[in-house]
């Protein structure tokens, strides 16, 4: 299962607004959210290593290197969040009419972009030991609760309950 246009354009939108509440969190102004690089592709766009069967977003991280044909800076790097389509429309279908796309989505997109900025911050070095990506996990579920919590959203406090700390939303980054 894909998502179809209009499933691409509520991915797109939770994005956005997931970017806007992560800015005001962490107290980074629009222009400041730029320089964490990341971009996003749902599942028909992914190569096979970004394709994860066991979570609704994967994050990868890449770099470029001295002589990439984009003749970046050494060192440069960016965050690819690979939304896994058929995990996330499996997860609606399956719980009927209490789960509904859109705050699915925004939760989503606010715990992966909670990643991206803790991991271009230094909070924690991406290629740390399991057990500190463990523990990581567990930090970022509070943040993107505690950044969700203040929306008057009833379908979205039901998706923070059900997706709380006990569900898996991310996999533990590669």
């Amino acid at each position: 299962m894909y998502f179809n246009p209009s499933q691409m354009s509520l991915a797109e939108n939770a994005f956005q607004h997931a970017e806007k509440l992560a800015g005001r969190h962490f107290r980074i102004g629009p222009e400041a959210m730029k320089t964490h690089r990341y971009d996003i592709k749902t599942l028909a766009y992914l190569d096979q290593h970004e394709v994860n069967s066991g979570a609704f977003a994967h994050l990868c991280k890449y770099h470029c290197h001295q002589g990439d044909k984009a003749g970046l800076q050494e060192g440069l790097h960016f965050y690819r969040i690979c939304l896994q389509d058929n995990r996330i429309l499996d997860a609606v279908d399956r719980a009927g009419s209490f789960i509904k796309l859109s705050p699915l989505l925004l939760y989503i997109a606010a715990h992966e972009l909670v990643h991206v900025i803790r991991f271009d911050s230094g909070y924690i070095d991406f290629d740390a030991p399991v057990a500190e990506k463990q523990q990581e996990e567990e930090k970022v579920h509070e943040i993107t609760r505690d950044m969700l919590r203040n929306l008057a959203a009833p379908e979205l406090n039901l998706v923070m309950e059900c997706f709380s700390s006990r569900y898996q939303i991310g996999d533990l980054y590669q």
